[in-house]
Order: C-alpha cells, then structure tokens, then sequence
C-alpha cells in the first residue's frame, strides 16, 4: 500500500502547493525588508537608526543569499577553512556586541519593578479569570512576578532558576523544537492532503508577516522608537499567530525583545475568538457564510505517513534554516500517523508537551523586566501584533473569495480566517460563525486545511528571516 503510485504522486502535488506558496509570500516579505533598509541608507538614516550591524541586501543579494543557503547548494558546495572562520568569528562578534548592549550594568527604579509585578498579576488575572490561554500565559505571568521581586534574584545568573530555565532551553531552540515536536503529534494533517489548494489560504493568512514589516518602518518615523531589522523580522512573524516560532526567531535575531513578542503573540492567539468574528462579518455576505463545502475526499493512512517525510525533505533541500521547525513538526506527525510508537505519540501531545510548555512560558516570564518592557518599542509590538492578526486574518478571507471566482465548487470564505497559525483555535472559530448562520453547516475539517498549512506557512517565512539575517 505505501508504494502506490497514486498516493505518492497525491502526497507530492500537496506538499508543492504547500511550499511553492508559502515561499512566494516568504521570499516576497524578506525582499521587501532588504529593499526597504537598503532605501533608508539613501534616504532618511531614520528607518535604519541603530541598524549598523544589519547587512544591506538588495533584491539580487537576497536570492543570491537564498540560494547559497539552500540544503542542495550545501550538498554541492564543500564550505572552506576561511569560510567556516569567517562565519564563526562574526557570529561572536555578534554575539559580544548583543551581551553589551543588552546586558548588565542596568540600574531599575524599584517603582519599575513594582509595576512589572503588577502587570504580571495581570497576566495571571486574564488567564485564570477571563481563560485568555492559561496553560501558557500564566505560568508567564508568575515568571514576570517571580523575577521582578526586588532581592529574590531568581533571574540573576548563574545560579537563578529562571536565569538556569531561561539559559536551558528559551534562549536557544531547545524548548521551541520540543513544542512544535508536540504540536507534530497533536496535527492531523489529512484534510490539507485531502484539498491542497487550501495551503492558499494558509499561504495568504501570511501577508500579515509582510504587513508588519511596513508597520515597523512606520514606527519608526515616531519619536523614541528606533527597531532594526533583525527586531522586526523578529516582530513580524507575531502576523503568524504562532508563538514558538515568535520565541524562536526572537532568540535567534533579537532575544532582548523575546518577552513581550511571546506575550503578544500569545495574548492574540488567546484573543482569537474576539478578533476574528467581527472582520468575517464585515468581509463577507451572509450568502457567503451559508456556501455549504463538499466531504472532503478520505485521505489514507499513506498519505498521511507520506506527508511529514516528503515535507522534510523539501525543506531539508530548499530551507535549510526553516528545518529544525519543519523537522521538529514532521518527526512528532511521524511518530502519531506510523502507528507502531502510539506511546512515544501520547507522551509528545501529553506529558511532555505540558512538562515543556510550563518551562518554557516561565523562561519567557523571565524576560519581562523594566528594562525590557517599559519602552516605547515594546508599546509598538503590542500595536503592531494586533494589526498584523487582524490583517492576516481579513487576507485569508479575501483570498477564498478571490478563489471562488475560478472554482467551481465554492469555498466557505470564513475558513480563509483560519490560515493564521492559530491551531485548531482559530479552525473552531470559522466553524462557530458558520453554524451561527445555518446550524447545519460544519465547517470544522474544512478550516483545518488552511489552519495547519498556515503553522507550515510561518515557520516558513521563519526560516527565510533566518537564512537572510541569522549568521
């Protein structure tokens, strides 16, 4: 059964369309970062104040870059001593030069502390009391407490437990990749194999990425905001709704930001349920939103064991920087659709999964210090998070509306809000608004198409912020 023919050539035509389209928004996004840096060195110094350590990229040098990164150039391509040298001691240049300049030697008012205790008992209120994502935002908001306790020490190095957590596992990719690890074995990926044109959706829910990149050139112009372009490739992939590629780019490209990125895209992911119905109802009829879709086609269990290896090996051969999210996601759906591990399954989407997020949100908690969150920049993230979802979901609608002008059998324009990375919240909310409207009208397996191609979509254009601006 494996090797039919049939279901390889069906497995391969989804994981084209998933990728060809989440590369097309992807390399579009970061191609409009390069050009927009490189423009502000002509004209005002303003959009790249504080960036003199970003490289300058013109749309050339970025698919030059693009394809020296790939796994098919590195196969091809023996890297040479001064090569390997030169990478290396840029990359401790870099390192030295973010450890000065967000390290020690910050002297915090206790009012400071005081009020960062105070917003992390806010956190912990609207998630015990309002359920805005508990499982993650409250183990936030008493890191945030924890390590503001003026004498506590409990995020001093070396010996701090936040500190040992944080330094453990948030501030490198350890914790992230077990988290997408656990959303692998969580995902059922059988409805994006069953209609592939849905990872358009997923792909244009990512025009909220791109978007946030012309929020943080904006923002720029205001007086007392000053991001590079490391902190907004950072920013931007909030757009995404998916907050362990938010900590895992932050670490990567700007870690001194990483708290109140993760509080962001996690506050809006919680906040889906109030976001997204009022711009499905201003975007769409009410004849759209009783478009009944077709049953999906049955998906089998070879295409679904098929799926997360072909995914690796594409993005193993054309993103390598995206492959530890990808990869991480493709071993945990592995581990769930081979059916021979079902306890290594259960433990991924169970213990480990909660023992992770727990570590991981008290690590992010940590980073939520006066000197890290009471700035004008950290203002402007929440801002641009809010706008960035908010546009992400409304090009998701017009999308399957653009779609429905060449189909035949018409698409539900509600699930276009399902192509954030949002998983399965925003999927249930797409159903929710369709079944205010006809009660009879299930639109659950359908929205989930678009929403796990959507955690692909991301960790997409992860990978090409990575592979532009990471050394």
């Amino acid at each position: 059964m494996l090797g039919k023919s049939k279901t390889n050539t069906q497995v391969v035509r989804a994981m084209c369309v998933v990728l060809a389209i989440c590369a097309v928004f992807s390399f579009a996004t970061t191609t409009f970062a390069a050009n927009d840096t490189a423009s502000g060195s002509r004209g005002s110094t303003k959009i790249i104040e504080g960036s003199e350590k970003v490289p300058m990229i013109s749309a050339g040098e970025f698919i030059k870059g693009i394809g020296k990164s790939t796994g098919i150039y590195k196969i091809i391509h023996t890297e040479t001593a001064e090569e390997r040298a030169a990478a290396e001691a840029e990359k401790a240049a870099q390192l030295a030069a973010e450890s000065e300049e967000y390290g020690a030697g910050v002297i915090v008012p206790g009012w400071q502390k005081v009020l960062m205790i105070a917003i992390g008992f806010l956190i912990v209120y609207l998630a015990a009391v309002k359920g805005f994502e508990p499982l993650l935002l409250i183990p936030i908001g008493f890191g945030t407490i924890l390590v503001n306790i003026p004498g506590a020490g409990m995020g001093d190095a070396p010996h701090g437990m936040l500190h040992i957590i944080y330094s453990a596992g948030v501030g490198n990719e350890f914790f992230p990749m077990l988290i997408f690890m656990g959303i692998g074995a969580m995902t059922d990926f059988g409805p994006l194999i069953a209609n592939p044109k849905m990872a358009l959706l997923g792909g244009a829910a990512q025009f909220g990425v791109f978007f946030t990149l012309f929020g943080v050139a904006l923002l720029n112009f205001i007086p007392g905001i000053n991001y590079t372009m490391f902190q907004a490739s950072a920013i931007a992939i909030i757009g995404g709704a998916d907050g362990p590629t938010s900590i895992y780019v932050s670490g990567k490209l700007a870690p001194e930001m990483m708290g109140v990125i993760a509080v962001a895209a996690y506050s809006y992911m919680a906040l889906v349920p109030m976001i997204q119905p009022p711009i499905m109802k201003a975007l769409t009829t009410e004849k759209e939103r009783k478009i009944k879709m077709k049953q999906s086609r049955p998906v089998s269990r070879a295409e679904k064991v098929f799926f997360p290896l072909m995914l690796l090996i594409l993005t193993a051969l054309l993103l390598p920087p995206a492959a530890p999210l990808i990869g991480m996601l493709a071993f945990g759906n592995f581990v769930k659709q081979c059916g021979v591990v079902d306890r290594l399954s259960k433990t991924m989407e169970n213990e480990l999964m909660n023992i992770v997020s727990i570590l991981l949100s008290l690590g992010v908690g940590s980073q939520m210090t006066p000197e890290k969150i009471i700035n004008a920049n950290s203002l402007g993230i929440i801002a641009l998070g809010l706008l960035a979802f908010a546009v992400a979901t409304a090009t998701g609608i017009i999308m399957a509306k653009i779609m429905n002008i060449f189909l035949k059998n018409k698409i539900n324009p509600l699930i276009g809000s399902a192509g954030v990375s949002a998983v399965p919240m925003a999927a249930r909310v797409s159903n929710k608004v369709g079944l205010e409207y006809d009660p009879g009208n299930f639109l659950l397996m359908h929205a989930m198409g678009p929403n796990v191609s959507g955690v692909i979509g991301t960790a997409m254009a992860a990978g090409v912020f990575i592979a532009t601006y990471a050394k």
